[in-house]
């Protein structure tokens, strides 16, 4: 039984997780896991809005503070499609635009 859930557990965590004042940070954001490098530039370039979360940060996931600025959507298209093909089995993640 304890095995499923770890299993469980972890499966959620492989895809882009929405997160409300995760472990008491206060920010609403969405976490992804990044391609190499990419969670620092971000974090770098702009501060206020990429943060790396608790837990997976460790991983090289970032996430976007939905609330910091207005939301760019066509910009989270493209984090999530991005999220998803380093995720995603290579099958399906090659059908992501």
């Amino acid at each position: 039984m304890a095995t499923s859930t770890s299993r469980s557990a972890c499966a959620a965590r492989a895809s882009p997780t929405f997160w409300g004042d995760h472990q008491g940070d206060g920010r609403v954001g969405l976490a992804y896991k990044a391609p190499p490098g990419v969670q620092q530039e971000l974090r770098d370039a702009e501060p206020e809005r990429f943060y790396v979360p608790a837990y997976l940060g460790a991983r090289g996931w970032v996430a976007l503070d939905l609330e910091a600025a207005e939301i760019d959507w066509p910009e989270v298209t493209a984090i999530l499609q991005s999220a998803y093909r380093l995720t995603a089995p290579k099958r399906l993640a090659q059908q992501v635009r």
